[in-house]
């Protein structure tokens, strides 16, 4: 069982992260397109691992709704958000569904503030707030309740994950992980950054594609959130090579 436990992710490249859905890509250490006659593309498709940045802190939060810091009990404004990594492992060709992975997800607040970390909010500093980890269930499945992210200077709208298994390939125990971020379409960051709280944070937001990380495959990592209550849900569809 990996919950819980204090892995800091280390920054190698890792050719484990697959997901579900149409698209040309081999596994690769780099994805390729695939060529006229080459072997068929499997139903799990690599994305780019993108860095971890500077703001991982290692909670050891196991919990679904990230919202709040845990000593004070307040919680984020923002529009809210459900997030929901569905896991598998590919192997022979197809994807089955991945129990006991450990899913970790952080990011910025409303303000662009991340909790934990030297960053232009001190008070900040000693709190936890929007960071946290669950573990699949039987189905593969692990749930965030969240807000949508704020942006800071240099950076588009993301949010980052981790994903650490098991590997069950080798008789040598031997844990897998890969670390990326997620995007969001510009047209709609926009819609909600015109609204409070976020419409208080003043200055130059990069869309996308001035975001040197998403320029390097970011555009595979867009999530697409749907309308839910007062606020949106989405999902990101995911596997490890087995």
């Amino acid at each position: 069982m990996l919950s819980g436990m204090n892995h800091r992710p280390s920054g190698e490249r890792r050719r484990v992260l697959t997901w579900l859905g149409a698209g040309g890509l081999l596994v690769a250490t780099k994805p390729v397109l695939a060529q006229s006659g080459a072997r068929p593309t499997p139903a799990c498709v690599v994305r780019p691992e993108q860095t971890e940045g500077p703001y991982f802190v290692d909670t050891g939060l196991n919990r679904s709704d990230i919202r709040s810091d845990p000593t004070s009990g307040i919680t984020q404004e923002g529009v809210p958000l459900r997030l929901a990594f569905n896991v598998s492992r590919l192997k022979s060709g197809k994807c089955d569904a991945l129990a006991a992975a450990h899913v970790e997800v952080w990011h910025c607040n409303a303000k662009g503030v991340y909790s934990g970390v030297r960053d232009r909010d001190t008070s900040a500093r000693n709190q936890k707030f929007l960071r946290g980890y669950q573990v699949t269930d039987a189905s593969g499945v692990s749930r965030f309740s969240t807000i949508f992210p704020g942006w800071y200077p240099g950076r588009a709208v993301h949010l980052h994950f981790i994903i650490r298994a098991a590997d069950s390939s080798t008789r040598t125990a031997r844990l897998e992980q890969f670390t990326s971020q997620l995007y969001f379409d510009d047209a709609l960051s926009e819609r909600i950054f015109a609204s409070a709280p976020y419409s208080a944070h003043s200055g130059r937001r990069l869309r996308n594609d001035e975001d040197g990380l998403y320029r390097d495959g970011g555009s595979k990592l867009v999530l697409a959130p749907v309308k839910e209550g007062e606020g949106y849900s989405a999902s990101f569809d995911i596997g490890l090579q087995g």
